[in-house]
């Protein structure tokens, strides 16, 4: 439980007030019922990242809200990933998605069902999260329940491939009472549109991921994950957990690098799941051409450890794939690449040292093929770091080219990538000034308290 008084430290009167109207509303609308928040992982990205504050600041405004993670198989993970793919104009495996996958897809989603119809009562409010649980959406509703489908991923312009995803779909989805999506572009054909609300995902200000530490305590950090060299300090690599105890870092990343990085070394970063649309060989590959030649720079790719991301079965292959490139790169610039897989026994811990790499970082990276939102974009902004970024999905909505960050039109354009990369490092006012409105703009309207309002409306609006 957190308790949203927190968020005074973190906004303006004009921001707080209404937050604190909807935290005083919220006991009398939801009393008697629960709010359950249905997903496929617990840890390893985005949406389990954002529902754990949430959950907790609702708990902290008197809500008894719940999440729960759903069981599936190898077979059920795969047809997902395809759809997840497919939901963002990629091709993925290429596989099917034909009467055998959506076989798997229900049999596999079924003792779910049954649980949750169980667990769930008729004045309770039930939340799916993603391709995964929408399969879920008619038991719920046979319930007598009021289920809204959140759907964290999208394109901005379809393509057959999404469009066959959304056929795959559809036939759950339509039987939500509404829709969420984090753009109005990302929202389907075929659905009901006064039942679509957009919300724009949002980041937890206090979080182990986003807290306030002294810069001897991020360096700490760093070389306790060995990530970075030993540089004498005497701090301790210690943090506040999610639940305000004290927290120290013990385990180590595993690196693939020729040489640990030294503290005074400048550091390029993305930290992303080990997924092509993330583009780990874009990067590396733009890096090696056109930033190592001009800079003395280093690049740090970090994702989660493949072996603890339950729902995403190609992980490992693309970590192989960026290990094979690493190995590839000429021997000058090789040992200025470090991929990092980084620990996830312990969230606040995995939170903690990603804290620590994006405000060691000098420039941001987010060079994604295609993207629902990016939620490390907002963290490294808040973190008053300028980022190179697509422009596409959300990334876009977060951004302002030239002011909060810098935009690449063409993600596969490697040229472009590398320019602006280079042209931030090469000009370190420019880049302090960047990443100081970037902390402005994710203060203004991307911390949680937004969020909250919005599902607070919505939620309203289903019970009302």
């Amino acid at each position: 439980m957190l308790h949203p008084e927190s968020f005074r430290a973190a906004l303006d009167d004009e921001h707080y007030a209404p937050f604190e109207r909807v935290t005083a509303q919220a006991p009398e609308l939801f009393a008697g019922r629960v709010v359950w928040n249905i997903n496929s992982t617990a840890r390893g990205g985005g949406v389990a990242e954002m529902l754990r504050p949430l959950l907790a600041y609702a708990r902290g405004a008197g809500v008894d809200a719940r999440w729960v993670v759903i069981d599936g198989n190898p077979d059920f993970f795969r047809v997902t990933k395809r759809i997840h793919n497919n939901l963002h104009g990629a091709e993925g495996d290429g596989g099917p998605l034909g009467e055998q996958e959506r076989l798997v897809y229900e049999e596999a989603l079924h003792e779910s069902a049954v649980e949750l119809s169980e667990l769930v009562h008729q004045r309770d409010v039930v939340m799916l999260h993603d391709p995964q649980t929408a399969g879920l959406i008619p038991a719920v509703r046979a319930r007598g329940v009021p289920v809204i489908w959140r759907c964290h991923v999208g394109l901005d312009l379809p393509n057959e491939l999404s469009r066959r995803a959304w056929r795959f779909l559809l036939p759950y989805v339509q039987e939500a009472d509404a829709y969420v999506f984090s753009r109005s572009a990302f929202a389907w054909e075929g659905l009901d549109e006064s039942k679509i609300t957009v919300i724009p995902p949002s980041i937890d200000a206090f979080s182990p991921k986003n807290q306030e530490l002294e810069p001897a305590a991020v360096q700490a950090i760093l070389v306790a994950a060995g990530i970075v060299s030993d540089h004498g300090s005497r701090a301790h690599p210690s943090f506040t957990r999610s639940d305000g105890s004290p927290g120290r870092v013990d385990r180590r990343a595993d690196m693939l690098e020729e040489a640990t990085l030294r503290v005074d070394e400048r550091v390029v970063l993305q930290v992303s799941r080990w997924d092509r649309l993330k583009d780990p060989l874009g990067v590396i590959e733009g890096f090696a051409e056109h930033v190592a030649p001009d800079t003395d720079a280093h690049l740090v790719y970090a994702g989660p450890s493949v072996t603890a991301v339950a729902d995403d079965p190609e992980g490992a292959e693309v970590l192989a794939d960026a290990r094979n490139a690493w190995g590839d790169l000429a021997p000058d610039v090789r040992r200025r690449v470090h991929l990092a897989e980084l620990p996830m026994d312990d969230g606040d811990e995995n939170a903690v040292i990603v804290y620590a790499l994006q405000r060691h970082a000098n420039v941001v990276v987010q060079k994604s093929l295609a993207e629902g939102f990016g939620l490390t974009v907002a963290e490294a902004m808040w973190k008053a770091r300028p980022v190179v970024a697509s422009r596409i999905g959300g990334i876009q909505d977060q951004i302002v080219d030239g002011e909060t960050g810098v935009l690449l039109n063409d993600a596969h354009d490697l040229r472009a990538y590398g320019a602006a990369v280079d042209g931030l490092l090469q000009d370190g006012e420019r880049a302090q000034r960047m990443g100081h409105e970037a902390q402005e703009r994710i203060r203004a309207e991307f911390l949680g308290p937004r969020h909250l309002i919005q599902y607070f409306e919505l939620l309203s609006k289903l019970l009302r």
